[in-house]
């Protein structure tokens, strides 16, 4: 059995060998090893309780969220820490991550997306959502309670967001010393929402991650208005290595740099356009966008739309 200083050790050389920033990667490899000679982890013999005190002190010198030891309950697979069968799994019963996909009174739709699964597996629903609500007079993107996910998925997604192609967002990865742009896709299947109507992007302080990515894709580009909360903060994308039968760590080797700002959100979050508490999200943006939907006009098949939009506006108050 592997014993804890060796499970240490291991850990160490994965920061040292991954993490994005190689200078802090040896401040962070120089505080655990500072633990470990006060004898910090003696007698942590439960992984969850032993995963969640390393934790604090990786994340300790620059706070990066993604940065972690992970306690599985399930067995890790030793030869790759990435479980692709029960990724499928998960992404099959939690409807590939859109929660919810409506036309909501006024004709507005809504999408509650919990996890941006790869496109590869996931963007047939992706698409499927997208369609429904392609012909919307406004659009509300609720990621309050979305932890991230696949660049790729993010790309897809906001490809129907633009009429033009643009460069969303670009990945720098430590390992092959290179940047890996991410665009907007010149064909997407399905209808486009397009670049033009309002979108609006409810976000809490649990939005992490992918899902930060694209809301600050959308801020950056002034196509969406963000509601809500303050985002967590994390922009270095990684990969886990087996640590231990329920043990796994998570490193980035990989930090976001937005093609407009120059930067990421990294520590600071994605500050919401309008800073309102996560409950109170939906309702203030719901509310813009039947505002908005008035404007439109009241003749024809207009009629129906703005009387529902009115109504639904008098219940929200």
């Amino acid at each position: 059995m592997t014993s804890r200083n060796d499970q240490l050790d291991q850990l160490c050389s994965q920061v040292s060998d991954h993490y994005v920033f190689p200078d802090v990667a040896n401040e962070i490899v120089a505080v655990l090893r500072g633990r470990i000679a006060e004898g910090t982890y003696t007698g942590l013999d439960d992984d969850a309780a032993f995963a969640e005190a390393v934790t604090r002190d990786l994340q300790s010198v620059n706070g990066d969220k993604h940065l972690r030891l992970v306690h599985s309950v399930d067995v890790v697979p030793e030869h790759d820490a990435f479980d692709m069968e029960a990724y499928r799994q998960q992404a099959a019963l939690s409807a590939y991550g859109f929660a919810r996909v409506e036309l909501l009174a006024g004709n507005v739709g809504l999408l509650d997306i919990r996890s941006l699964y790869d496109a590869g597996l996931a963007g047939e629903r992706a698409t499927a959502a997208m369609t429904l609500v392609a012909e919307a007079d406004a659009l509300i993107v609720d990621l309050r309670r979305n932890g991230g996910g696949s660049p790729d998925m993010i790309a897809l997604l906001c490809s129907y967001l633009f009429d033009e192609p643009t460069h969303l967002n670009s990945l720098y990865w430590r390992a092959s010393d290179t940047t890996e742009q991410y665009w907007t896709l010149p064909y997407v299947p399905g209808a486009r929402y397009g670049g033009e109507k309002p979108v609006y992007v409810l976000t809490s302080a649990y939005t992490f991650s992918g899902a930060e990515e694209f809301s600050y894709n959308l801020q950056s580009r002034s196509r969406a208005t963000l509601v809500g909360e303050t985002t967590r903060g994390g922009a270095h994308p990684g990969t886990r290595y087996y640590i231990g039968p329920h043990l796994k760590s998570a490193v980035p080797s990989g930090r976001a740099v937005n093609p407009v700002t120059g930067t990421n959100w990294e520590g600071t979050g994605v500050q919401p356009d309008l800073k309102v508490a996560a409950d109170d999200a939906f309702d203030v943006a719901y509310a813009l966008a039947l505002q908005h939907v008035l404007t439109l006009g009241e003749e024809g098949a207009r009629r129906p739309v703005a009387d529902a939009a009115r109504e639904a506006l008098q219940e929200l108050g």
